[in-house]
């Protein structure tokens, strides 16, 4: 079992004992997601990097509930997305910071000598590998998109 694994059932361990139950609620969902990739892809154990990939999914996913939720004026709904965020958020890796991220792109354009475009795929796939679950790749497609037009 994985490290994160474990500490997402020790979580869900500790919050059921603390009676907790807005907080198991959202455990249970994380498990049980990371449960049916598991099965589905017929995979066993996850190792850190896949439960990462859940977990991120699962956070783009209530990132987008959230939005819709707070612009149909539904609050209540919104501030269950805003919680179910910052629970799952304190599995992720932390994050890198905008300066950093800025430093981080600049130096794998420049490793993968892009000048355009057209090496945009080469670009990506550098960072694919350095940023995993520490940063927002949409976010970070979109300033590679930026420079490389510049």
């Amino acid at each position: 079992m994985s490290e994160l694994k474990k500490s997402i059932a020790n979580a869900t361990t500790a919050a059921m004992k603390a009676r907790d139950k807005q907080r198991v609620g959202v455990l249970r969902l994380v498990n049980a997601e990371i449960k049916r990739v598991e099965v589905d892809e017929r995979l066993g154990d996850l190792a850190d990097d896949a439960v990462i990939a859940v977990l991120n999914r699962m956070l783009k996913q209530r990132q987008d509930s959230f939005s819709q939720f707070a612009d149909a004026g539904r609050t209540d709904l919104a501030d269950q997305e805003h919680f179910e965020m910052e629970v799952i958020r304190e599995f992720m890796p932390e994050q890198v910071s905008a300066e950093a991220l800025g430093a981080i792109i600049a130096r794998a354009v420049e490793d993968a000598g892009a000048a355009s475009m057209k090496d945009m795929g080469k670009v990506m796939a550098i960072l694919k590998d350095q940023l995993h679950g520490r940063a927002d790749m949409g976010a970070v497609s979109a300033q590679v998109k930026a420079l490389l037009t510049g």
